[in-house]
């Protein structure tokens, strides 16, 4: 079961430090890998404007993310591709139809061994930085600004590049 899942506790924020040996990297934090700025995508574009923007820019995936900050999910080429091809979504339809909505955040001072612990049930993270917020009546709130989306690959790059210095 989960709670017992050393990995799964780790990745959740229950747990910070459980592997013996560590590699090099663990507790480097998130903010190291440099991310580049990702491309976001507003709940109203259409599916088939989503698969021509991603394919335009030659991105794989982008950020669902409302105007009011709200993160809704993740929506990938692939998955809005196959979902118009089955006809479970229509061209025209909003790209929330084909958002996933499952998925991992982290943050930029979170460590690269929480985020190893992620993507191994995960293909991809959204590194997100929380701050502040005062409305004009002086109540405040939380919210999350979209800073990347992080894959396997990024922290294979990331190890391979600096493993070889």
């Amino acid at each position: 079961s989960k709670f017992v899942n050393d990995k799964w506790m780790i990745s959740n924020g229950f747990l910070n430090d459980v592997q013996e040996h560590k590699p090099w990297w663990w507790n480097i934090k998130v903010q190291k890998l440099n991310l580049s700025a990702p491309l976001i995508l507003l709940p109203e574009v259409s599916c088939q404007k989503a698969i021509e923007i991603l394919q335009e820019k030659g991105y794989d995936q982008a950020p669902v993310v409302a105007e009011s900050g709200l993160i809704l999910g993740m929506v990938t080429l692939s998955n809005t591709l196959s979902s118009v091809l089955a006809g479970n979504a229509e061209f025209s339809d909003p790209v929330t139809k084909v958002t996933y909505d499952q998925f991992s955040k982290i943050g930029l001072e979170d460590s690269l061994g929480k985020l190893s612990c992620i993507l191994e049930n995960d293909h991809f993270a959204i590194v997100v930085l929380e701050q502040m917020q005062f409305s004009g009546n002086g109540s405040s709130f939380m919210k999350q600004m979209v800073l990347g989306v992080v894959t396997a690959m990024d922290l294979l790059t990331f190890v391979n590049r600096n493993d070889k210095k």
